[in-house]
């Protein structure tokens, strides 16, 4: 039966048919039709942030939380360009998402109307799919089509740009609409030679690798894949993207590689004879300078995306298909296991030669990484952890352990600042039973802190630890290693107090803490933890000076892994100790 309604009508019924509870927005003038019957839905809850960046972020914290699609919404113009970094973001981490805006009427497209931005030619490169659309008789199939597109395949944001016109003039809605996707056809399964293939490299292997990437979270498939590593012996290494996808404490667990990952998980790799990449894309932070990584291993590499598929890194048994069904394949191909035991011996013994570990200053200043520990232990593996970029991001990566998949949100790829307060907002709001901690640095904390006043206003207690280092700490760490100490446009002169966090927070309506001695970290932990009405800050000020190691230089081999400035790993790089 089809209804006769408005464009706008027919935009919020489909999201309804769709299964959006959340939609994370601010209204403005084309976009403005949208808003009057979202006012009216019983269904559809909106989320009025104070900017767009972050009604995309925790729209991307809401998706990653939850499995499903995550919404934003925008007007044309500023509104709509607001997005785009966080649609860059999605798109690089693979996360469901879809944005909608507002656009100027269809007659004055192109003719540098008021607030008009060829919004679906900004966001080209950065989205799965993107649609203008002018007619009001297509909103609902667009919409029907731009979340199969989001969710199905590899994740990512799709983009669905509505001339306010198409948005007023009246249509007939019915549901479920005829979806036109010709050539839209995600690979699930492969062939089964490639399965045998890789299950006989497999058995021939003397030092195989499970590298696990997000793809493996994305698909579900933490289960097949704690299946497969029990059932082959193979060591598992984690990337940032899918830290908790296996447990942590595993016995197989070498630990996450890449710039800043353990000694064990990047030596695994470089010593490999064999290295199975799960729903991974060999970029450049894993394999650093790529003609020296894992110069002795074969490669074998499933992803749902034909496009990774030997992009970087030729792989010599190439698998299209979705993560879950390939490695449930695996484990009934495979036949024969075998012998690992040695390989999983040298491993353990660079795991115990070489231990995360930091610094503790002589002037009884607090170090960040303890923060991170203690946080860990008194919050539990069960918490939600959602990071920010920069150095505490490494810490929260390198010294919180996770157990649980998805239970580290974090933006990856694009390694946008700002991501965690708003990231953390809709990972709360898809998960309000769920304990959330945003992990910020100072300087990312100013770029999206005004968040706190939506969750403060729409009763989103998130917590926030800041870890307030005075600096922009990445930053300061290459220009002290690579830059002779010369700390140009580095200090944030947060030490000053210059804000105060504890008063931001404050002026928020939310709790504000600070905590500056070791000896009350735990304290100022516990007491966040007992408050669940309202939104807190604990402003942890920490040494200016920490720094992140391991790390390998940007450009250079894994092999040159320091653990301390001067000091590297001692291995020959043939493969052998």
């Amino acid at each position: 039966m089809t209804e006769q309604m408005t464009g706008a009508q027919a935009l919020v019924r489909a999201l309804e048919q769709v299964g959006v509870d959340t939609v994370f927005g601010i209204p403005g003038g084309q976009i403005l039709p949208a808003y009057d019957p979202l006012f009216d839905s019983a269904k559809v809850r909106h989320v009025l942030v104070r900017h767009e960046q972050g009604a995309g972020h925790a729209a991307e914290g809401y998706a990653q939380a939850t499995g499903k699609v995550g919404v934003c919404m925008a007007t044309s113009g500023p509104g709509a360009t607001n997005l785009v970094t966080p649609i860059a973001d999605a798109y690089m981490d693979s996360v469901p998402m879809v944005a909608i805006t507002g656009q100027v009427s269809s007659g004055v497209i192109g003719t540098d109307a008021f607030q008009e931005a060829d919004i679906c030619g900004i966001t080209l490169p950065i989205t799965k799919h993107s649609f203008l659309v002018t007619d009001s008789d297509d909103i609902p199939r667009t919409i029907a089509e731009a979340f199969y597109i989001a969710a199905s395949g590899r994740p990512g944001p799709v983009l669905v740009d509505i001339s306010k016109d198409a948005l007023q003039a009246e249509t007939g809605f019915h549901w479920p609409p005829t979806m036109r996707l010709p050539g839209y056809r995600p690979a699930l399964h492969s062939h089964g030679k490639q399965i045998r293939e890789a299950a006989r490299l497999m058995a021939e292997a003397k030092r195989p690798v499970l590298y696990v990437g997000g793809g493996v979270h994305r698909a579900g498939a933490s289960a097949e894949l704690l299946q497969l590593a029990e059932l082959t012996g193979i060591p598992v290494v984690t990337t940032l993207m899918a830290r908790g996808t296996f447990p942590d404490s595993h016995r197989l667990h070498v630990g996450m590689p890449g710039m800043h990952g353990s000694v064990s998980a990047v030596g695994a790799m470089q010593k490999s004879d064999l290295l199975i990449g799960l729903g991974v894309r060999f970029d450049d932070r894993v394999t650093g300078q790529l003609s020296s990584f894992a110069p002795y291993a074969k490669v074998i590499h499933v992803d749902i995306d034909p496009a990774e598929i030997s992009k970087n890194r030729r792989a010599d048994v190439p698998i299209v298909g979705d993560c879950k069904k390939i490695i449930e394949d695996l484990i009934h191909t495979i036949d024969r296991k075998g012998d690992y035991a040695e390989w999983r011996e040298l491993l353990n013994g660079l795991k115990k030669t070489y231990p995360l570990g930091y610094e503790e200053f002589s002037d009884d200043s607090l170090a960040p990484q303890y923060v991170l520990e203690r946080l860990s232990s008194l919050v539990g593996p069960d918490a939600l952890y959602v990071a920010g970029v920069g150095q505490h991001q490494m810490w929260a990566s390198q010294f919180i352990g996770y157990e649980n998949p998805g239970t580290f949100i974090n933006s990856g790829g694009l390694g946008t600042m700002g991501f965690a307060v708003p990231a953390a907002m809709g990972a709360k709001m898809g998960r309000p039973d769920a304990t959330v901690w945003a992990i910020d640095g100072d300087g990312c904390f100013q770029m999206t802190n005004q968040e706190l006043a939506t969750c403060t206003l729409e009763g989103v207690p998130i917590k926030v630890a800041v870890i307030n280092n005075g600096n922009l700490g990445m930053v300061r760490q290459w220009q002290k290693l690579f830059y002779d100490q010369r700390y140009s446009n580095t200090d944030l002169k947060t030490a000053q107090r210059i804000p105060d966090f504890v008063k931001l927070a404050e002026a928020y309506g939310c709790v504000g803490l600070r905590c500056d001695l070791r000896e009350d970290v735990d304290a100022t932990i516990t007491k966040a933890m007992e408050i669940n009405d309202l939104p807190v800050v604990v402003d942890f000020v920490v040494h200016q000076d920490a720094m992140v190691w391991p790390m390998v230089a940007a450009g250079t081999s894994n092999d040159d892994i320091k653990i301390a400035r001067d000091m590297a790993p001692r291995w020959d790089g043939d493969g052998h100790d």
